[in-house]
């Protein structure tokens, strides 16, 4: 996966974007950036999607209309139009693309792609990764199969242990230590069986339900389960077939400390070697990018990539993700920008503040009230002098 263009998708009516082994894109609320995403998803497993769907009882059909309302939800099958256009890796891309073929066999189909989508604390309404079958046809595919990969990892391994949360055998300990620190305050996540299975916090004396715990704990608990799917607690490295892995906005409900804490994850993955994309709204992530830009060019020690995050006394392992990411890893990003009722996307990669372009020196607008404030208050203090 290197390259895709895209003319005429919904709102977005041109996107050029080469992936990188992050790549971020940001831009305002319904600008497009979903649908992209989710375009993506169907592009690289038609067949593990359609498969999927009918071992749930869907019908897949030789009709693009309702295949479209299928995936990207009821009501969105007018996104895909006669007019669009999509070339994916040079390959170009028509409706028929989504149509039953003869020779389609998905018997054998794998995921390649993992997809977290941005409204994941949904499928843990009561406590537990909902089914399947459980969601609404207005619900996106992408919604229900995840909350069916979280199900079935729980209901077939994580559920047998005491406590969910720490495994010592689940992610680096730096990594366990810093979502610790950040989310969690020393209070551990077990499976409650009295009645129903549900999670529960407990802290000191307190057991707390789902629902009482924090928004930021709620929000990151199927991002946590995520990070467990990825990273197998085996000496295998990465899940098999999964090259791809798309997170859509990581930083929701969390504290900027704790969205460190899931960059350091984040860098995790590209080391086993998944190539992620992202798609967020917090200068977070893109200040993450611009350091690392900055210091890769100027031949930065891994110690300094490791001091942006506090780390110290780091064990080999964490050592080589930094030093991995540091040497070896690309991040380009790409600003989704409203022209009215259109959407163009432009390559801000470089997020020089001092461009004279003004979505590269304000990272697609996540800058852009800090530079004002900045504006603001320089007026005033010269004002008062």
């Amino acid at each position: 996966m290197k390259h895709i263009s895209v003319k005429s998708l919904g709102p977005i009516k041109e996107a050029n974007i080469t992936f990188g082994d992050l790549t971020l894109l940001v831009g305002p609320q319904a600008s497009g950036k979903s649908i992209f995403l989710q375009l993506i998803k169907l592009l690289v497993d038609k067949k593990h999607i359609k498969r999927t769907l009918q071992q749930y009882g869907f019908i897949w059909g030789r009709d693009a209309a309702p295949i479209l309302d299928r995936f990207f939800g009821e009501g969105m099958s007018g996104i895909w139009t006669e007019d669009t256009q999509i070339i994916f890796d040079k390959k170009s891309y028509s409706l028929n693309h989504l149509l039953t073929k003869q020779k389609d066999n998905t018997a054998k189909a794998n995921e390649t792609l993992f997809y977290i989508p941005a409204q994941r604390v949904v499928c843990l309404q009561n406590g537990w990764p909902r089914f399947f079958t459980d969601y609404e046809d207005s619900v996106p595919y992408v919604l229900r199969h995840f909350s069916e990969t979280l199900r079935l990892l729980l209901e077939r391994g994580l559920d047998k242990a005491d406590v969910i949360f720490p495994q010592t055998k689940r992610l680096k300990q730096p990594l366990r230590n810093s979502f610790n620190d950040s989310i969690f305050h020393n209070g551990k996540i077990v499976v409650d069986r009295t009645s129903k299975k549900r999670f529960k916090l407990n802290i000191g004396r307190s057991s707390l339900p789902f629902m009482a715990w924090s928004a930021g704990q709620k929000e990151f608990m199927p991002l946590l389960l995520s990070f467990y799917w990825l990273c197998p607690a085996t000496a295998v490295s990465k899940r098999d077939f999964v090259k791809y892995v798309i997170i859509e906005e990581p930083e929701m409900g969390l504290h900027p400390e704790a969205i460190k804490s899931v960059l350091l994850q984040v860098m995790d993955l590209m080391r086993r070697g998944y190539k992620v994309i992202i798609s967020t709204h917090s200068p977070v992530l893109l200040e993450f990018a611009w350091a690392l830009r900055y210091l890769q060019q100027n031949k930065a020690s891994t110690r300094a990539l490791a001091d942006l995050f506090g780390l110290k006394n780091m064990p080999p392992s964490m050592r080589d993700v930094i030093q991995s990411v540091l040497k070896n890893k690309t991040i380009n990003t790409y600003s989704f920008e409203r022209a009215g009722a259109k959407v163009k996307v432009k390559d801000i990669s470089t997020l020089d503040a001092g461009s004279s372009d003004e979505d590269i020196a304000q990272w697609g607008g996540l800058s852009s009230f800090s530079a004002k404030a900045s504006e603001v208050v320089s007026k005033v203090s010269s004002d008062e002098e």
